[in-house]
């Protein structure tokens, strides 16, 4: 009877959380789970596939002549990330003229930055075996798996990151939402960029994660409508609120999807409009002008105050004021939170970060091979932007400001936020 090997217990483990089998006690939620399972399996995988090197043969595989030990079980060993510890079994080998020792597992110590940086390398250079058996090689100083194993360790990457991208979203209990997408070149289409389209949210908790991305040949209505129905589908609670763009096909599948939500205006796009539209010499002033509207107390102070500078200046800069009062109600409405929220949830700013970072890195890849390959680069670098995402502390007097103004839009229970989102999206997607 062949044995569970490490390995294929975490993959059960994993199994089991995304079925909901497995209780969600440790801290972190299913989310922080699943990234301590999936690092374990990673390294479990790489450790295995170096001591399948090292004898020369697969497990039940007879030994041949020239082989360089015997599979001896494992030893317990706890690693140090940045999700917290994981435990691992690091492969044992007997009857070797000389000891098996774990490159992979010399160089990480009892930490794993080197693994983690490693295995967004792999993703960030479209798992290609060649190429992740030289980031290998770079940071070991010699040749430390062979492509076949690398090309196992492909595999399981990737399933990893397929479950991350079906994982069920009931647990996060979502209070705001925000919409952004980035365009990449793809070498397969000359001269064509493929949108990547990315949701993030703050919960009721504070936290701030990374729900969902998807790839869309553009950003119009229905990538965005397969977007927001996919995470209604999946158990994402209607958000309070939603920050997004301008973009007509944005605004159309928020409206659709999420019509009773309070849609907020990002306001970085929005200065950027109005500024453009200005000349260069009276920007700052005119900066200064429409702050006192995005920042005052109230909607109903910064929508007086906005018709008063529409008033003053429409017949100077007619453009910049017809910008200003475009999408007005929306341009206001984080007003309508608690201070503490106001300046987060005005912007898509965090985005706009974090994929600098993407960008950062994927300058120096002209275009890429395929969408496959573009997904996994901008997952890679934005789902671990987002474990470093400050929590906002919310006090219980502002939880009861969010709770009274959901049940004043109509939100007023989680459960019938999910039914009616969920019957929403698929009655005005079909």
């Amino acid at each position: 009877m062949k044995r569970v090997t490490p390995q294929e217990r975490v993959r059960k483990q994993i199994e089991d959380l995304m079925t909901g089998s497995s209780g969600t006690g440790q801290d972190g939620g299913v989310a922080g789970q699943f990234m301590r399972l999936a690092m374990q399996r990673l390294i479990q995988e790489v450790l295995e596939a170096e001591r399948t090197d090292f004898v020369g043969r697969e497990r039940y595989e007879r030994r041949q002549a020239g082989a360089r030990g015997l599979r001896n079980g494992y030893e317990p060993k706890t690693l140090r990330t940045s999700g917290g510890k994981v435990p691992v079994e690091v492969p044992q080998v007997r009857d070797a003229e000389e000891p098996f020792r774990s490159e992979v597992l010399g160089l990480l110590g009892s930490r794993t930055e080197e693994l983690e940086r490693l295995a967004v390398e792999m993703y960030a250079r479209g798992l290609s075996t060649r190429d992740i058996e030289d980031t290998f090689v770079a940071a070991t100083g010699k040749r430390v798996l062979s492509r076949s194993s690398v090309s196992e360790i492909t595999e399981v990457l990737w399933e990893e990151f397929e479950a991350f991208q079906q994982r069920d979203l009931s647990e996060f209990d979502l209070e705001c939402l925000f919409l952004d997408g980035l365009y990449e070149s793809l070498r397969l289409r000359a001269g064509a960029k493929e949108a990547v389209l990315c949701a993030w949210g703050i919960l009721r908790d504070g936290r701030k994660v990374l729900l969902h991305m998807m790839l869309g040949n553009k950003e119009d209505t229905e990538a965005w409508l397969e977007l927001l129905r996919n995470m209604v589908e999946r158990g994402l609670v209607v958000p309070l609120s939603i920050t997004a763009d301008g973009a007509p096909g944005l605004i159309k599948a928020i409206e659709r999807v999420y019509a009773k939500s309070l849609r907020i205006r990002c306001w970085a796009h929005k200065m950027r409009n109005i500024e453009s539209k200005l000349p260069r010499d009276v920007v700052p002033q005119m900066r200064a002008e429409v702050y006192t509207v995005r920042d005052a107390a109230t909607y109903e102070q910064g929508l007086a105050r906005a018709q008063e500078l529409m008033v003053e200046y429409r017949d100077i800069y007619p453009s910049a004021m017809a910008c200003l009062g475009d999408d007005l109600e929306a341009s206001l409405n984080h007003l309508k939170l608690p201070a503490r929220l106001r300046q987060i949830v005005r912007t898509t700013n965090l985005l706009e970060r974090t994929f600098e970072e993407e960008r950062r890195r994927s300058k120096v890849i002209p275009r890429f091979f395929s969408e496959k390959s573009c997904l996994k680069l901008a997952f890679a670098v934005l789902r671990r932007a987002s474990e470093r995402w400050a929590r906002v502390r919310l006090s219980p007097r502002e939880l009861e400001q969010l709770d009274t103004l959901r049940a004043s839009l109509g939100l007023v229970s989680r459960d019938s936020n999910v039914e009616s989102g969920l019957s929403g999206a698929r009655t005005r997607c079909a």
